[in-house]
């Protein structure tokens, strides 16, 4: 959602709409981004885990389009500005040179980044479907929700038991 609009929201529900769009953009971005990622990796666990990642992200898409239909709102995107500069931070790390562990670890920081990015968009969103009484929407909005918060703690696991160990020896 742009810094300089002039939006208007009288209801929870045209907010609700906002945020699923807004999280719609966000992970069309990602798939983007993750194939990026998943090439310039060193390490295979997280090569898998950023290819995984991209599988469930494209589910994760098909998901906010049954949250549309659920709520009656056609799928469309509004561009998500924090998305465009999470991965932008990303690439930094793609276009880098140096040590592939360090990079690795950069890596993981800036995936980090976006899964609580968008876990804190995917919690806002279910708790305004489940505000609304949209039971079907506060399921599909879970679903991901529990996706992302285990994204988390995959790239924390990678992250402590391999890639930030080689990383400090460097």
């Amino acid at each position: 959602m742009g810094l300089f609009t002039s939006k208007k929201f009288e209801t929870l529900d045209e907010l609700l709409a906002a945020q699923i769009k807004d999280l719609y953009d966000a992970e069309h971005r990602l798939t983007e981004a993750l194939p990026k990622m998943a090439k310039t990796a060193k390490n295979p666990e997280l090569r898998t885990a950023f290819n995984n990642h991209l599988k469930e992200t494209e589910s994760q898409i098909n998901r906010l389009e049954k949250v549309f239909s659920s709520l009656g709102v056609e799928p469309e995107r509004e561009s998500c500005d924090a998305m465009k500069g999470l991965i932008s931070e990303g690439e930094e790390f793609i276009d880098a040179d140096g040590d592939p562990d360090v990079i690795d670890a950069g890596l993981i920081a800036a995936a980090q980044r976006v899964e609580h990015y968008e876990i804190a968009g995917y919690g806002s969103a279910r708790a305004l479907a489940k505000q609304l009484g949209k039971q079907q929407a506060v399921s599909l909005l879970q679903e991901t929700l529990d996706e992302e918060g285990a994204a988390d703690k995959k790239l924390t696991e990678i992250a402590e038991s391999y890639v930030n160990t080689a990383a400090g020896q460097a």
